[in-house]
């Protein structure tokens, strides 16, 4: 008999801790391999971890509502086979990883007010990269970072913690946070902006009050986050997609009875997009400080609705390498995973493009917020028919079409309006050069 240390698993890019949400089996349950073991909460997802190893639950190392960094001992679970210690990784610098994290964030979110570095902790005391870029923004000391209780593991404190505080801290008449002055052209500090202060809502006995839940919480802050990072530029095309209506309508059904299930236009509007990156590879890049990284990777993310009214956005990476089969059914598989809340950690990591079919909401354009650190994304708008001029040899004509908005936001920190102009309109021009003899 053995004991294997269960660890943390990378739960996607940048993902360094997860919190776990309730654990599916108990000390001396049985285990398979690959069955899930818990599940565990990340700012991308909700997922059920598996286990390597199948044997016996023999202890379980951390509790519900803990937040465990990735790579650290969970459980304990008893095999047949040999020891196989979990990789030892230096107590020493979880603080300064901590640390490298905040400072990350904040390059990343450069447009922002900056906001003062918080000073190493002089207890020892882990503090999550959260709780560290809360007090950051808040303006609250270490010193004072120091004496705050917390509530979780070992005196941990946590987000709840922090934010209790910060509220209590506001209440009791705290100042403000100061906002950093601009330094002027003669080397003299500008005069300092006030921060701008949330309007006070009102309440009547007639009003209810919901509570957000966490991934809304999680969607408020990235939006806020992406508009304060990026200056968001839109770009319109309309785009005549009649050859596209009448080749789905004829395919659909084959499609069908063949593959079972639904083809939808989502992955024509996806191939098309895939095309125009090759064309235009400069769309295809992300933002590091004062360098761009131009992908090697096509990887396209694409907005799905939940039935509680979130969206959630799973990637199909390597986009360009598959056929449009083959895009028809990941885009079936994601979505069908994304409602059931069955996607993975890796489902939602490494896009690199982002597309929003507001059509699907009866909408004609949108001006969609960008996911950061892409620099684009493109909201589909619904096909309507209009009667449309139509250039022929015989002279103009008017006729009927099915006709759609493309709405492109961009990053304008460096995709400037040709570009971006010219991209939206590659895509239009996919759309609208679509072979109808092709087949599927």
């Amino acid at each position: 008999m053995a004991l294997v240390e269960m660890v943390m698993p990378k739960m996607g890019e940048s993902i360094m801790e997860g919190t776990i949400l309730s654990w599916l089996k108990n000390v001396g349950d049985s285990i398979e391999q690959d069955e899930s073991v818990l599940e565990v909460a990340t700012d991308k997802v909700d997922t059920e971890v598996p286990s390597a190893h199948a044997g016996v639950l023999k202890e379980i190392l951390a509790n519900e509502g803990d937040v465990v960094e990735v790579g650290k001992p969970i459980a304990i679970i008893s095999t047949d086979g040999a020891d196989v210690p979990a990789p030892a990784k230096p107590e020493a610098t979880v603080v300064e990883k901590a640390e490298a994290l905040v400072t990350e964030a904040v390059a990343a979110n450069s447009a922002s007010a900056p906001a003062p570095v918080l000073e190493k902790p002089t207890s020892g005391r882990f503090y999550s990269p959260l709780v560290l870029n809360i007090s950051r923004e808040e303006n609250i000391p270490m010193t004072e970072l120091e004496a705050l209780p917390g509530t979780g593991k070992e005196g941990r404190v946590t987000k709840k913690d922090i934010l209790a505080y910060v509220k209590t801290r506001k209440s009791n008449g705290a100042p403000a946070a100061p906002v950093s002055a601009p330094v002027a052209d003669n080397g003299h500090s500008a005069p300092a902006k006030p921060a701008s202060q949330p309007v006070a809502v009102s309440f009547s006995g007639q009003d209810e009050i919901i509570e957000m839940d966490r991934m809304r919480k999680m969607i408020a802050e990235r939006m806020v986050s992406s508009k304060q990072t990026s200056p968001h530029v839109t770009s319109f095309v309309e785009a005549d997609v009649t050859e596209v209506v009448k080749w789905r309508a004829k395919h659909k059904k084959s499609f069908m009875d063949r593959e079972g299930q639904a083809l939808t236009f989502t992955p024509i509007f996806i191939e098309a997009v895939v095309n125009a990156i090759k064309d235009y590879p400069m769309i295809n890049v992300q933002v590091d400080g004062t360098k761009i990284i131009k992908k090697g990777s096509i990887n396209v993310g694409m907005a799905v609705a939940l039935p509680s009214g979130n969206l959630i956005v799973p990637v199909i990476h390597n986009t360009d390498q598959l056929s449009l089969k083959g895009i028809a059914l990941k885009v079936n598989d994601l979505a069908r995973r994304g409602r059931d809340n069955q996607l993975k950690p890796d489902d939602l990591s490494g896009g690199t493009y982002t597309i929003s079919n507001v059509g699907s909401f009866g909408n004609v354009m949108g001006t969609p917020i960008i996911m950061q650190p892409q620099v684009g994304i493109l909201a589909l708008g619904a096909i309507i028919k209009k009667p449309s001029v139509i250039e022929t040899p015989q002279g103009d004509l008017i006729g009927i079409r099915h006709k759609m908005f493309l709405s492109h936001s961009y990053d304008h920190r460096v995709v400037d309006g040709a570009l971006g102009g010219m991209f939206v309109r590659r895509v239009a021009d996919y759309l609208e050069k679509f072979d109808p003899s092709r087949t599927i």
